[in-house]
């Protein structure tokens, strides 16, 4: 058992742990071609772990509910998130299921395409939330982050817990599929790209006013703010209060696999700790832009003060350019 302590501004994550399986290529491949590789590389990955980890290295004290098997993947990964600051209780051990495992391909450009079979990740359960809850766990976050890699009924009850607790709770709601607007409405901050905000919404995004139709509809439909990332063109973020384009940082990406979860483990780092939504997007903007340019998901994940420093120095591009038709 880990020996972390809680307060009121913690951060709880429940989801996902994968091991990813990484090669290089110089260009992805097309539907039934072979293309040759380069490095291979294994890494400590899940949506749920990335951005735990990516969260505790922002500054969050963090634990996470996630299962994996009892296979030597599984003991690496908790393994992994206690040297990396996660608490890790509640990091359940299925004996009747594999480790999650994701088998990703990222070309020169940093662009990826990834499998997933998800073992134990399909056997978290509402009662196990319901279980950790009755410790109080939920009770001592500030900030509760869900994503789409288990199954939808468990992320329903952590979304319902902490809703009860009093936490915020953000959504990453990947991998992208359509969500029951009971959901939505508990929802505190979704952080979908663009892909899923266009999944969720019908809306086409390729332009500004896209962007802004597509995050308006969906605080229409109950989620009291959206942030839309952007990739290399930053975020946009809205909520009651106003609109917010967050600039992207000008930097080498080698490797965006982990990217979106490093933003959302910043994002939830920094709205534990007090800061508001624009001042928390650029933080995690910050975060996102120095993922990218290291390989693999939770080893990408930056400290702290390497989030200060892009924050004080870094490069920034201008954060209103519209996304590139696709």
């Amino acid at each position: 058992m880990s020996t972390a302590t809680f307060s009121r501004n913690q951060v709880l994550v429940i989801g996902s742990s994968n091991t990813d399986m990484i090669v290089r290529t110089d260009r992805l491949p097309r539907p039934g071609e072979t293309v040759i590789g380069s490095d291979f590389t294994v890494c400590a990955g899940g949506k749920g772990a990335n951005q735990a980890v990516a969260a505790a290295r922002a500054g969050a004290g963090t634990s996470l509910i996630a299962r994996v098997g009892t296979d030597d993947q599984g003991k690496a990964a908790r393994a992994g998130l206690q040297a990396a600051g996660v608490g890790v209780d509640w990091v359940l051990s299925d004996p009747d299921a594999p480790s999650g495992v994701a088998l990703i391909l990222i070309d020169r450009e940093g662009e990826n395409c990834i499998a997933v079979a998800p073992g134990a990740n399909h056997n978290l359960s509402p009662a196990d939330v319901r279980t950790a809850a009755a410790t109080g766990i939920f009770s001592r976050a500030a900030v509760v982050v869900l994503q789409l890699e288990t199954p939808l009924e468990t992320v329903e009850a952590a979304a319902d817990l902490a809703a009860a607790a009093g936490a915020r709770v953000i959504l990453n709601p990947a991998p992208a599929q359509k969500l029951p607007e009971t959901l939505l409405r508990k929802i505190s901050v979704l952080t979908p790209n663009q892909g899923e905000a266009e999944n969720l919404t019908g809306i086409t995004i390729h332009d500004s006013p896209s962007i802004v139709l597509a995050a308006n509809q969906l605080l229409e439909r109950g989620v009291a703010s959206v942030v839309i990332t952007l990739g290399s063109r930053g975020a946009f973020a809205t909520n009651a209060t106003g609109q917010y384009w967050i600039p992207a940082y000008d930097v080498k990406a080698v490797d965006a696999t982990a990217a979106g979860d490093v933003f959302t483990g910043a994002l939830a780092a920094a709205l534990a700790e007090g800061k508001a939504l624009p001042e928390a997007a650029r933080f995690a903007g910050a975060a996102a832009a120095l993922a990218t340019t290291r390989l693999g998901a939770q080893p990408s994940a930056p400290a702290r003060a390497e989030i200060e420093e892009m924050l004080a120095k870094g490069k920034v591009r201008e954060a209103r350019e519209a996304p590139s038709p696709r």
